[in-house]
């Protein structure tokens, strides 16, 4: 796991005279899977954006596996996955029909499409559910077959927004389980955003953490923890103590409105 996938190099995000990215630098491996941690507000967001090509930087750049977000968006996009945080599946399609229009966007040939479909829909155990309504189902299935949109074209890099958000614990794990399984098999890159602590701590090989559009931290967990120098440190005492706060005291109302929507909507 030697070779960067994920380059950013002095990378600067201003809005009006408000700068959200302050010129961060980091890397990530290939097949590393990679938490991105920060309060409401650190600019974490807005990185995530410029790297699925959502957004465009002030200066700096950011390559994934040698393509530039800037120079090249078009390319990124077809070699990214990405699963927001809000609902991206039709409650009024089947998954089969949802997955059909994702093969379609990505340009899957038609001779290939039924193949791919049935081999993610194997892959997350939804084969079963290929044809009913995705409104009828439960809030880990609903997360599953997102994460089966978005691998369908074998992305070498697979984004995620808080993608346990609402489920209970028992969903979040069944969703770990099918995401580090996509990593052994493809080799993909796992880039995700959490608001859990121990799921970060024990799913990640490194953790960034951003604060004031800054990247304070990178490193293991065990190494993050062990710059706090305190005894028996979990990976929110190290957070604390880069960023003087933890992610449960941060939020404003638009945060809190956004979350509980999500957790509404999966159930």
């Amino acid at each position: 796991m030697s070779e960067d996938v994920i380059v950013v190099k002095n990378l600067l995000k201003k809005f009006s005279d408000i700068v959200a990215v302050q010129n961060i630098n980091f890397d990530v491996k290939k097949s590393e899977v990679f938490a991105f941690l920060g309060p409401n507000g650190a600019g974490k967001s807005t990185t995530i954006k410029i790297l699925i090509t959502l957004l465009q930087p002030t200066s700096g750049d950011g390559t994934i596996d040698n393509l530039s977000v800037i120079d090249n968006p078009s390319g990124v996009r077809k070699i990214i996955g990405y699963v927001p945080q809000m609902i991206s599946v039709d409650g009024t399609l089947t998954a089969y029909e949802n997955l059909m229009l994702m093969a379609k966007l990505y340009d899957i040939p038609g001779s290939d499409r039924e193949n791919r479909i049935d081999e993610v829909l194997s892959f997350i155990d939804l084969s079963k559910q290929k044809n009913l309504l995705v409104r009828t189902f439960s809030g880990g299935m609903i997360r599953k077959l997102e994460i089966a949109q978005a691998i369908l074209h074998r992305p070498a890099v697979l984004f995620l927004d808080e993608p346990t958000s609402g489920l209970d614990p028992i969903a979040r794990k069944n969703i770990w389980k099918h995401l580090l399984e996509i990593r052994k098999i493809y080799g993909t890159t796992i880039f995700f955003s959490t608001h859990y602590m121990d799921e970060a701590e024990e799913v990640s090989d490194r953790v960034a953490i951003m604060h004031l559009g800054k990247i304070s931290a990178i490193g293991t967990v065990e190494e993050l923890k062990a710059k706090t120098k305190k005894a028996k440190a979990t990976l929110e005492d190290a957070f604390i103590y880069f960023t003087g706060s933890s992610l449960q005291e941060t939020g404003n109302f638009r945060d809190i409105r956004r979350t509980r929507e999500v957790e509404r909507k999966l159930g």
